[in-house]
């Protein structure tokens, strides 16, 4: 079967070609899957994407009329589909609801520790021979409370961590996962809010949890709350967490994901000038730690994207398109 590959990095032919062991004819495009690049896809009978590929009724209307079967996305989520229009168009839709969840657990303590012990900032003092600490206090993460939003795969590997840390975990799903028990209590969302010392975002972009962190419930936190977002950036309304950050409500910020990340992130800019001027803002900050969407970045994770990947396509193909995978 013949795939266009959108948004390609070097490290996605690396792991998609032994994955795919001359399977299916793998042709790799550079650029974000849009309506103005779809046509790219003409003569492909699938088209493989990825979290900031433009999935919209433009972009599948121009798939369809080329004939394109399927769309296999390189990730769990797929916030940038327009299912309706996919639905009405008569194509498949797969993705990899699960690849490895320590990566993202992990890349949020990460996020965490940097932030609650000042590393960048001491790491860049270092550098410059300035050894002072002042500016330096952390705080101990044994005894504090941690809330986690999402209990999915993810938030249950970051609760383990936490509480390994010595944390009183409290979690918040629509859904009870057992595989918390003892671990974590569940609670509303308000009551995450009102008690948590760190608040960690680990669910899914959907129309009830757009923007979930705003003025309002901003407001209701405690003051010198630390927000950590691994999840997606629309969760986040970010002019309202700049005006906490400015006045004090919010003590620490760390991102791996931003709402307009599309034009910025998993490219290098050094030499262009910076024009979100929301973005610019928060990077201003020092108690703000933003990394580029770079928390599955693993090995691990890698293997097992391209592993469901591949085996997604050998689906189609053969006709069996069923299970946690497909989408539509």
């Amino acid at each position: 079967m013949k795939v266009a590959v959108f948004s390609t990095k070097s490290y996605d032919r690396e792991q998609l070609e032994p994955a795919n062991a001359g399977r299916h004819q793998l042709v790799y495009f550079e650029p974000h899957l849009t309506a103005l690049t779809a046509p790219l896809a003409q003569g492909f009978e699938a088209v493989c994407c990825f979290v900031n590929d433009t999935l919209d009724a433009d972009t599948v209307a121009v798939l369809a009329e080329q004939k394109v079967g399927l769309i296999a996305m390189r990730c769990a989520g797929y916030n940038n589909v327009d299912l309706a229009a996919v639905k009405a168009a008569g194509l498949r839709l797969a993705r990899v609801p699960e690849y490895s969840p320590y990566a993202v657990a992990e890349h949020a303590v990460a996020l965490i520790l940097d932030l609650n012990r000042h590393l960048h900032r001491a790491h860049n003092r270092v550098r410059e021979h300035d050894y002072s600490l002042t500016g330096l206090l952390g705080f101990d993460l044994h005894g504090k409370t941690v809330g986690v939003v999402g209990t999915g795969n993810i938030g249950v590997a970051f609760a383990r961590i936490m509480k390994g840390f010595g944390c009183r975990v409290l979690a918040n799903d629509p859904h009870v996962n057992p595989a918390l028990e003892g671990i974590a209590q569940y609670v509303d969302r308000a009551e995450l809010f009102r008690e948590s010392d760190v608040i960690s975002l680990h669910c899914p972009l959907l129309p009830a949890t757009r923007h979930m962190i705003d003025a309002d419930s901003l407001a209701a936190m405690k003051p010198g709350v630390m927000l950590i977002n691994t999840s997606r950036g629309g969760l986040i309304d970010t002019p309202a967490v700049i005006e906490g950050l400015k006045s004090g409500q919010v003590g620490y910020l760390g991102l791996d994901v931003y709402e307009e990340e599309a034009d910025l992130f998993f490219e290098d800019k050094s030499n262009m000038l910076l024009q979100d001027d929301v973005f610019a803002r928060l990077l201003t900050f020092p108690n703000v730690m933003v990394t580029g969407h770079q928390a599955f970045f693993t090995r691990e994770a890698l293997q097992a994207i391209a592993d469901t990947t591949l085996r997604n396509l050998d689906a189609f193909e053969a006709g069996a398109v069923s299970g946690p995978e497909w989408v539509l």
